[in-house]
């Protein structure tokens, strides 16, 4: 005989489809949220409301903004959600755009994920040269100094940029690199609006790279993909010519997971 659902039971799965309720609705609306806010949206009362956002927060399913007592997506969904794209396996959907891309471009192109804001490289795809850039599948780098971290990170909310760069600390690795977080989110303003960031030798004296945003059904970044190669070869009167095959790739893949926007399209006609 079936067994009865008990009345703990029948609470318990309750109060999951309130918590996956919420994280729905905190993740469907622009900004923070707040409480009384919530609480029209899901029909709840504030006190059944408060109680469950207290234990999302105890989990770092939902942050709660100390100064205005809003709302927001936590990290802990960052790091599930990482961990799921993982396991999609984005390097071999990858494969093909990468392909094209070194074919057309006769440099160095790699792709790579945020993970705890470093970026880590998770495929490569080398030309026939000897003269090649020295980044393996597996390394991590600072988000901050390379093209791949920049690009990501040019298309994340700032308080997410804030949280990587209060992770991190913010060394020159080269003459080149910046080191402030203000300069470093002024250059992020203007990578988004471009479609496209440089490393300019930030990372490595004498490398040149060219990255861009793999984005989400969402409009989420969950990688990115980028021309490196030696500064003499990449040069700075080559990087439009370079970022318009990027963000054409870019485009054809961000379709393949989902996302439908134009916005790339506009900022392939923007480098012409």
């Amino acid at each position: 005989m079936p067994h009865s659902k008990t009345p703990s039971s029948v609470y318990k799965l309750q109060v999951m489809d309130r918590a996956l309720a919420i994280l729905d609705v905190i993740g469907s609306v622009e900004g923070d949220s707040s409480l009384p806010e919530l609480c029209i949206a899901l029909g709840l009362h504030k006190s059944t409301l408060h109680r469950l956002m207290m234990v999302l927060e105890g989990h770092r399913l939902v942050d709660k903004n100390p100064d205005t007592g809003r709302y927001r997506l936590g990290l802990k969904l960052f790091e599930l959600g990482s961990k799921a794209i993982a396991s999609l396996d984005l390097r071999e959907l990858a494969l093909p755009h990468l392909t094209r891309v070194q074919h057309e471009t006769q440099e160095t192109v790699n792709f790579a994920v945020m993970d705890k804001g470093e970026v880590l490289y998770i495929a490569k795809i080398e030309p026939q040269r000897n003269l090649r850039i020295a980044a393996h599948v597996g390394h991590r780098f600072p988000a901050y100094c390379t093209a791949l971290g920049k690009a990501m990170m040019a298309e994340l909310p700032e308080s997410e940029v804030d949280v990587i760069l209060a992770g991190c600390e913010m060394k020159a690795r080269t003459p080149n690199t910046i080191t402030s977080p203000v300069i470093l989110k002024d250059e992020l303003r203007m990578i988004h609006a471009r479609g496209y960031s440089i490393d300019d030798e930030e990372n490595d004296e004498g490398a040149r790279c060219v990255g861009v945003a793999i984005r989400n059904q969402k409009g989420s970044p969950v990688a990115g993909m980028s021309v490196s190669g030696p500064a003499s070869r990449v040069t700075k009167s080559k990087v439009p010519g370079i970022a318009e095959i990027l963000i054409r790739a870019a485009q054809a893949f961000s379709r393949e997971l989902g996302n439908n926007s134009e916005a790339l399209a506009a900022k392939v006609v923007g480098t012409r």
